[in-house]
């Protein structure tokens, strides 16, 4: 198996940044190639799902306000149109009124 700083698709910058040059289509060597590949990738989707994940935990008590906010003025907006239409009786409630014959 060869290793991957022995490979010529392999390089590591002046900061000590490594590159992987090789591509899974056309520059894979050995099968172990393209399982490290993989590997990569993985952990780079990882990366990008955990990065989501925090930037979405610092917006959620916005969210939090900004449902309230609405729900608030829906509830507003619900009170202040609610002489429009007549009150809806419960028809149980009549029912009980009738006289028993």
């Amino acid at each position: 198996m060869i290793l991957c700083k022995d490979c010529e698709f392999y390089s590591q910058d002046a900061e000590g940044r490594r590159r992987f040059l090789c591509d899974p289509f056309s520059t894979i060597k050995e099968a172990e190639c393209l399982q490290k590949w993989q590997l990569l990738r993985l952990d780079m989707i990882l990366a990008t799902y955990q990065s989501m994940n925090a930037f979405n935990s610092r917006l959620a008590p916005l969210q939090d306000k900004i449902f309230k906010y609405i729900n608030r003025e829906i509830q507003d907006i619900e009170d202040s149109e609610s002489w429009k239409t007549p009150e809806q009786t419960d028809p149980l409630d009549d029912e009980n009124d009738k006289p028993l014959i």
